[in-house]
């Protein structure tokens, strides 16, 4: 399975992702935790990605596109993956369509504008390996603690409220026309995202029986 997961920030796709990475026993490719990892490290990378995130607005399109390529290239992404945060742009979505990469489908995950500024006030990521969790919607089994590494976990910048109604703008204007463009291709699947993770998942499997 070659999957890439669409939906707004905010709507679970990267619980989805982990979730799907476990039942299809791949590796979820998650942009964002590249680009964050890089800012924690000071790398040039992380110093031109930090300023794009903190201000809500996407990468540009030849840094983006650079990144996934380097890590699709890795071993344990020769038996599929699952792309997380990319594309976001038609830009993108061409370059990914021009290259050496194919593509199973695309699913999008659908979730109101309100509900997603309600579920992001609680979001938090551990600052070590990246794994994601919600104060009311999925806690970790020990406050303030990864159930996976043990690492902290922090809420993120970038999830202050007046900065998630300008990422759902950009959203809504560059990353959304991706669901026609993959629509037009056949490849767009469709999943409703539901107040627990379970029914979500529930409907994200029946989307992907599809493929």
């Amino acid at each position: 399975m070659k999957l890439i997961i669409l939906a707004a920030p905010g709507a679970g796709k990267g619980t989805q992702a982990e979730l799907l990475s476990k039942h299809f026993n791949i590796p979820t490719i998650s942009t964002g935790a590249i680009l964050r990892k890089n800012i924690s490290e000071g790398t040039e990378l992380g110093e031109i990605a930090g300023k794009y995130i903190n201000d809500g607005k996407l990468i540009p399109d030849d840094v983006m596109i650079k990144v996934v390529e380097e890590r699709l290239l890795e071993s344990d992404c020769k038996n599929g993956f699952i792309l997380d945060g990319f594309p976001r742009t038609i830009a993108q979505a061409e370059a990914l369509e021009n290259s050496h990469i194919k593509i199973d489908a695309v699913l999008t995950i659908e979730v109101p504008d309100e509900k997603i500024i309600e579920r992001l006030g609680g979001r938090l990521e551990c600052k070590n390996c990246g794994s994601t969790y919600h104060k009311l919607y999925r806690a970790p089994k020990t406050e303030g603690v990864c159930d996976n590494c043990g690492g902290k976990l922090e809420t993120r910048a970038d999830d202050k409220p007046e900065t998630v109604k300008e990422r759902l703008a950009t959203y809504h204007e560059q990353t959304e026309p991706l669901k026609k463009f993959y629509a037009d291709r056949n490849m767009l699947r469709v999943a409703h995202g539901r107040e627990e993770i379970a029914d979500t998942t529930a409907e994200v499997i029946k989307a992907l029986q599809q493929c």
